[in-house]
């Protein structure tokens, strides 16, 4: 028999705040954190709005523990935050005989933001329109301004694995530490690989979950350059609309959503709360094309058929599903394609709801965050809605969860994400005492 993996704590930095129940309460109250842009000058951009983590100071938050990741990047910085939280919510500061050998790190981590304009600055500085009709780089001159400018510190901060290790250091969690970025599933895949390295017994407790920010001047531009990013700067707030036929492209935001899964028996001895149990866990490609889903949804029909086998359930106990709901039109088109043909005619009674709606697109924090509002709706019996939802589409034509949070009984549900690159990773996670 495999191992069971539980839930026992968590964490996140979002758009909507970081502590677990004000922005649960927020994202029932169909709160939306998209706004201007504030990071950075964007007006010149096609997009000049995002979902933004406001009023972050690490340095507060840490306190003594501030100095040895003082340097961490926005997205380090998040993940760490939002694991220490979730280290405290499992009442791990309070188990002494923990072995930290058996402790584990899995992100889904993005990579640390650009040093832009220093990197800028040499590349300016280095310029030379005079050499030939569309000028050359004096790589002399890039060079010293370079060293003079560019951090060594700040230049390894951008590797995705950084925070990984900032934790892993937080924590003395000797056991296995890895990092994947399969793009918007990244997250979701991470808790997947996690809960096997518990399953066969390579760890105890697991530290998962995911952080990115792309809130930056290339992140922003690469986005807008694949025209996948909603450019309603008339009416920023309502630009986030899954599955809404008006729907014009997803709103890029920026966070980090940790869990603390761990081996039942061992949460158990200890006295741990649980709070939900994994169950599931597929992942596919579609090995189509870089940024298209494939046209029938085959992944994401693969990935949720082998996450529901693989949690020995069936459609008949899925009672909710958290989607990937991206708001891009075709995103939001094969998913809930992808949806009937798993589903059937029972596809339309499920209800499904897109929380990107409110806090937009953390991008690889996507997925975990999404699994922690999962493990709330069992708890609390509610789920959250999809907001800006005004105008059906007849492409997509499943239970959204339109603008109000609803009460349902939640035993069991499913969380989706897809990534570009054609990555398809599905979760099905129960209620503690299923």
């Amino acid at each position: 028999m495999k191992r069971r993996v539980v839930v026992t704590g968590m964490g996140w930095i979002t758009p909507l705040g970081r502590d677990i129940e004000t922005v649960w309460k927020r994202l029932l109250a169909g709160e939306s954190a998209i706004a201007p842009m504030t990071l950075f000058d964007a007006t010149t951009f096609p997009s000049t709005f995002g979902a933004e983590v406001r009023d972050f100071d690490l340095a507060a938050i840490l306190g003594d523990a501030y100095e040895t990741h003082k340097n961490a990047s926005r997205n380090a910085a998040f993940a760490t935050v939002a694991a220490r939280m979730a280290w405290e919510h499992a009442g791990l500061p309070r188990c002494n005989a923990l072995d930290r050998t058996m402790v584990g790190v899995y992100l889904g981590g993005g990579e640390g933001p650009m040093d832009f304009y220093n990197f800028v600055d040499a590349a300016v500085a280095g310029w030379d329109p005079a050499a030939g009709p569309r000028g050359d780089l004096n790589t002399q001159k890039w060079a010293e301004v370079a060293y003079e400018k560019l951090s060594a510190t700040v230049e390894f901060e951008q590797d995705p694995n950084m925070a990984a290790g900032h934790i892993a250091a937080l924590f003395n969690a000797s056991g296995p530490n890895f990092n994947t970025l399969t793009a918007c599933a990244a997250s979701t895949q991470a808790l997947g690989e996690a809960t096997m390295l518990i399953r066969r017994g390579d760890a105890n407790v697991m530290i998962s979950g995911g952080t990115h920010s792309m809130l930056h001047p290339f992140g922003v531009t690469g986005f807008n350059r694949l025209t996948a990013l909603s450019t309603r700067n008339d009416d920023c707030v309502t630009a986030s609309r899954p599955f809404d036929r008006t729907r014009d492209g997803f709103v890029l935001g920026e966070g980090a959503g940790m869990l603390i899964l761990e081996e039942y028996e061992h949460a158990r001895r200890r006295g741990a709360t649980i709070h939900a149990e994994i169950l599931g866990y597929g992942s596919t490609a579609d090995a189509f094309r870089i940024t298209d889903i494939h046209e029938d949804g085959r992944g994401a029909i693969a990935a949720m058929q082998l996450a529901l086998k693989d949690a020995g359930r069936t459609i008949a106990d899925i009672d909710y599903i958290s989607a990937h709901g991206t708001g891009t039109e075709e995103n939001d088109k094969i998913e809930s394609k992808a949806i009937r043909g798993v589903f059937a005619d029972r596809a339309p009674r499920i209800p499904i709801s897109s929380i990107k709606s409110m806090m937009g697109h953390l991008i690889a924090a996507a997925g975990a965050v999404e699994l922690i509002t999962c493990v709330l709706a069992i708890r609390d019996q509610i789920v959250p809605p999809t907001i800006n939802y005004h105008e059906p589409d007849p492409n997509c034509d499943l239970d959204y969860v339109p603008n109000e949070a609803r009460k349902v009984r939640v035993r069991t549900c499913m969380s989706n994400s897809f990534g570009f690159g054609g990555q398809n990773d599905s979760l099905v996670l129960t209620g503690a005492s299923a």
